[in-house]
Order: structure tokens, then C-alpha cells, then sequence
């Protein structure tokens, strides 16, 4: 019976270590999916939110509503996190700046997940309507329009913005 027992527990314990981690979801967009780990981008992000939050002393400006991004257009989601990615990858990392070697890892890693995120959407034929670039065309105004770094600090505030979609994006996904 101890026997039997045991080989149970380890045969469990060998699978829970092949299977696919919990937080990891497959994004559907379209005929591609993407893998997103959002618990770990929320892991990674709750390093530097305090710091982040506390460098923003532009509260008059949003660079993304909640409403711009809960609005995509069905068949946009691809194209929009596409271009989101891009945005993030190419204008806010490279641009924001801590003091602290605890934010700065949290900052490398979130942006190395995004190149992640980044390089596999890259594998997918997004379509994007017009609807969709102008939405990012006026974060990219928004962002221009203040010196890089608060921009930069602003828009890493405002990350919180874009997990939250990513999140709801796997419960529709789940449901």
C-alpha cells in the first residue's frame, strides 16, 4: 500500500512539473494563439508600482483610457496588443529610468516578457483596421507631447491599464 501510495505521489508530482504552469494562457487571435503568463507580468509589475506611481506627477494626462483599450474592435485584439507591445517595447522600457536595482530588474522584466510576448505575435497575421491604429496613434501624440522619461514614467504607471486587459482577455478565454 506505501508503495502504491508513493508511486502515486510521484507520478503526480512528475506530471504537475511536465504540465504547463497555471498562470500560463493561451491567447486566441484569430487562427494564432499567444502564450501570456499574466500572473507573472503582475508579479513583476507589483516591484515597481509604488515607485512608478510615486515618480507620475502628470495626473491631468492618460496616455491609455481604460475605455480605448476596452473598446477594440472584435478581430482587433490581435492587432491591438501588437501594437501595444510595440509601444511598450520600443518608446517606454528603453525610455524609463529608477534609481533602485530592485525596480530596475522589475523593469527588465517586464519588458523582456513583453519582447517575449512581442516575438511570438510577430508569428501572427494581425490585420489592423484603421479604428485600431488611430487608437494608437494618440498615445503615441500623448506621449510626445511630455519630455521622454515622465512620459515614460507615466506610461509604466499606467500599466496596470494593460494587464488588466490581457487579464480579462484569459477569463473570456476560460469561460
Amino acid at each position: 500500500m506505501k508503495i502504491l501510495l508513493c508511486c502515486s505521489l510521484c507520478l503526480l508530482f512528475l506530471l504537475s512539473c511536465l504540465s504547463e504552469p497555471a498562470d500560463s494562457r493561451s491567447l486566441h487571435l484569430g487562427s494564432c494563439s499567444v502564450s501570456v503568463h499574466t500572473h507573472e507580468l503582475r508579479k513583476y509589475y507589483s516591484t515597481i508600482r509604488s515607485d512608478v506611481l510615486a515618480g507620475d506627477n502628470d495626473i491631468g494626462l492618460k496616455l491609455l483610457e481604460k475605455s480605448l483599450i476596452k473598446d477594440v474592435q472584435e478581430g482587433q485584439t490581435c492587432c491591438f496588443l501588437r501594437l501595444v507591445l510595440r509601444f511598450y517595447v520600443e518608446r517606454v522600457f528603453g525610455n524609463y529610468a529608477s534609481s533602485e536595482p530592485q525596480q530596475q530588474r522589475g523593469s527588465s522584466a517586464l519588458a523582456n516578457a513583453f519582447v517575449s510576448i512581442r516575438r511570438d505575435i510577430h508569428k501572427c497575421h494581425c490585420h489592423c483596421e484603421e479604428e485600431t491604429q488611430r487608437k494608437i496613434d494618440s498615445i503615441h501624440a500623448d506621449f510626445i507631447k511630455l519630455e521622454v522619461g515622465q512620459a515614460a514614467q507615466k506610461a509604466m504607471g499606467e500599466l496596470d491599464t494593460v494587464l488588466e486587459w490581457l487579464e480579462g482577455l484569459n477569463q473570456k478565454i476560460q469561460s
